[in-house]
């Protein structure tokens, strides 16, 4: 029994299998390359649950390679690519303290154009659906790497629309820049907000102009009302689901390790709040994710 129980306090272990859906949806926004086991053990366990399409996501030039690959050898997996809003400083000013993965000495405006050009290069594969995740993120990059994220940002969404490609926004603390920039530069066609955390206010502009958003596992936090009540006013044909696995597990399993699998959960949690029935909502957001990156 002890045993038992202390596996079941495991913080890695990860959460079972849910009951499947009846209707198949996506996974519009995860990372395989950073999640155990293989991504055909992840992607077997998905689909045995109804989550049959997974948007591999890149943040930086190794992953984006990675998710171009990864579409190439599997039907069923889309690609997108950037570098991630906190990868463009990092790439200019230098990454002394390795916090993403590997020390980087500071590369200036050259290696910057470098990166975004073999952005470019992939991005007009036909099996890469989608630029990003791109956007602004001032949680974590100092006002020293703003002006870079605006810039990258801004050269992100040129190349999206010169590919017809959907542009998957990443937006941490920085709603209104976020919202400013798109509008100056002219929003994509079909533009995604990744892990979407403003109000309801924010959404009901979004939906205005047209911005399909995606909600994630804190939808299901129980304090997280704020963000329940933005679902409330997404109209149901913008509305998204994605895990951004291996982070942002739902409850309530917050805390261990997410995958696609873990989607059911999440999209019961909608339903309920949405008081819609599950096959309902899963038929919309089926048909919400292959019109939002035209698959």
């Amino acid at each position: 029994m002890a045993a038992n129980a202390k596996k079941n306090d495991d913080r890695s272990t990860p959460p079972p299998l849910p009951e499947p859906l009846a209707v198949p949806v996506a996974d519009s926004h995860t990372h395989l390359d950073m999640q155990s086991g293989t991504p055909a053990e992840g992607l077997a366990r998905a689909a045995s649950v109804g989550v049959t399409t997974v948007v591999q996501v890149g943040c930086d030039l190794p992953g984006s390679q990675w998710a171009a690959d990864l579409a190439a050898e599997y039907e069923q997996v889309h690609a997108a690519v950037a570098l991630h809003p906190n990868e463009a400083p990092r790439i200019f000013l230098g990454d002394p303290d390795s916090w993403s993965g590997r020390h980087r000495s500071p590369g200036g405006q050259d290696a910057l154009d470098a990166a975004l050009a073999e952005i470019d290069r992939l991005a007009a594969l036909p099996h890469v659906l989608a630029v990003g995740e791109t956007g602004l993120d001032y949680f974590r990059t100092g006002p020293e790497g703003v002006d870079l994220q605006k810039e990258s940002f801004r050269r992100h969404i040129e190349i999206a629309k010169r590919h017809g490609k959907a542009l998957v926004i990443h937006d941490r603390e920085a709603h209104e820049d976020v919202i400013a920039v798109l509008l100056e530069e002219g929003a994509p066609e079909r533009t995604i907000f990744h892990c979407y955390s403003g109000d309801a206010a924010m959404a009901r502009t979004c939906a205005e102009h047209g911005w399909y958003l995606s909600f994630a596992g804190p939808v299901t936090y129980k304090a997280n009302h704020p963000l329940r009540e933005a679902l409330t006013a997404t109209p149901l044909d913008r509305v998204l689901i994605e895990t951004d696995a291996p982070f942002l597990t739902p409850h309530p399993y917050r805390g261990r390790p997410n995958a696609p699998y873990l989607i059911p959960v999440t999209l019961r949690a909608m339903a309920a709040h949405l008081a819609l029935e599950e096959a309902e909502l899963a038929t919309a957001i089926a048909a919400n994710t292959a019109r939002a990156f035209g698959y």
